[in-house]
């Protein structure tokens, strides 16, 4: 049932991850052309992730209540209503529906980050790392393909009579509904609701806690979640501004564009290695091997970061820091706690996440007007140097402990 399962969340985040490529970039052209400034386009990427965030805990409390299936169904289709929202939004030229439209789309990344979970469910303790790390890479897929659809995008909206540039929407309702229809076909009988069933209920008089009282009482849980947020912030905080340093020391549209698909082949590409790598030596090993990854980069940005070579290798760095410390990192949420704690947990680590991306994200701006690409590094090693010295006191207990 469990390589049933991951073969069913492969598929459903492939076609999600084809949902997001194709609209992201798109997102951003749309949103300066609506307002009549580029200044607007990064609230795409703004609005999708807040997006994300909003829906991470309800679509945690749906899938205690009624499963995996229903929660990720649920999910999708949110998107695929962004989806069409967006297509209207540039047909009635309206700016502020876009935006809507764009945090509905950021369903679709709630969705994907939660598929990774749904493969720890039924999974062994053996090989629970390596089942999310296979989902995780395969969202790569999607990713890949999906930019790679505006051409036909144009084409298919020009013959359904849609609006210059949302042809690609059209790609990305197809593979948002059909990822719903695989979920709700595919996972029955659904993996969370199994788990339920077989394992020990809670007494009966036991309060249940949220997410964010799991949180406070839990100090494994409390340190997974700050691993995947603080890491997720570094990341979104350097590649976020990479394009706009790249261009202004005079980068090309294809040298960027070459950059930031390395980037992201950084961050899934090499998860199943994590994932293996997590189950075979540990979990903390490989969230330090992550968090050596990413201070690596912000180095080589912080020495050398007007250089188009570093800036190259520092992202793909990044990027394998991020996959390092997020797939470890989502290992110990996935077991921090017993299953019938398990998806409040998840969905507050996904909430998380999401809102220290964002902040890192808006904070990035700034600091790269005052510090410059090298500044920007060099600030965010903070992040880097919390969980490194986390890490170390955790270690330090462990070995007084045994």
């Amino acid at each position: 049932m469990q390589r049933r399962v991951v073969r069913v969340l492969i598929i459903g985040q492939i076609l999600g991850g084809i949902g997001m490529g194709a609209t992201l970039s798109l997102g951003a052209l749309l949103a300066a052309q609506l307002s009549g400034s580029s200044a607007w386009s990064g609230m795409a990427a703004t609005m999708s992730t807040l997006g994300a965030a909003l829906v991470a805990v309800p679509l945690a409390r749906l899938a205690q209540a009624r499963g995996r299936r229903r929660s990720l169904a649920t999910g999708s289709v949110i998107a695929g209503t962004g989806a069409v929202l967006a297509i209207t939004s540039v047909a009635v030229d309206t700016f502020p529906l876009l935006l809507l439209a764009l945090m509905l789309l950021g369903a679709g990344s709630a969705t994907n980050l939660q598929a990774r979970f749904a493969a720890t469910d039924l999974a062994s303790v053996r090989f629970r790392a390596r089942d999310l790390s296979i989902v995780v890479w395969s969202t790569t897929l999607g990713a890949v393909l999906g930019p790679n659809l505006f051409g036909p995008g144009e084409v298919v909206g020009a013959f359904l009579g849609l609006p210059p540039l949302t042809g690609a929407f059209a790609f990305s309702l197809l593979a948002t509904l059909g990822a719903a229809v695989v979920y709700s076909v595919g996972l029955r009988p659904d993996p969370l609701l199994t788990a339920l069933a077989t394992r020990q209920s809670p007494p009966a008089g036991e309060r249940r806690i949220g997410g964010l009282g799991i949180v406070r009482s839990n100090p494994n849980a409390r340190f997974a979640v700050a691993v995947i947020a603080l890491s997720h912030a570094t990341m979104v905080a350097l590649m976020s501004m990479a394009p706009v340093h790249l261009r202004d020391h005079g980068a090309t549209l294809t040298v960027v564009g070459l950059t930031i698909s390395l980037h992201v082949a950084g961050m899934y590409a090499l998860s199943p290695v994590f994932g293996a790598l997590a189950d075979r030596v540990g979990r903390m090993p490989v969230i330090l091997t992550g968090q050596a990854l990413l201070l690596t980069a912000l180095t080589l940005f912080w020495l050398n970061g007007e250089s188009t070579v570093a800036m190259t290798a520092g992202l793909i760095l990044l990027g394998l820091g991020w996959s390092a410390s997020v797939v470890a990192g989502s290992a110990l949420i996935a077991e921090a706690v017993g299953v019938h704690d398990r998806a409040p947990l998840q969905g507050f680590s996904d909430l998380s996440m999401n809102a220290a991306g964002a902040l890192g994200g808006a904070l990035a701006g700034p600091i790269l007007s005052m510090a410059g690409y090298s500044g920007l590094g060099l600030v965010t090693m903070i992040l880097v140097a919390v969980i490194v010295s986390w890490s170390t006191l955790r270690l330090v207990a462990a070995r007084r402990g045994r």
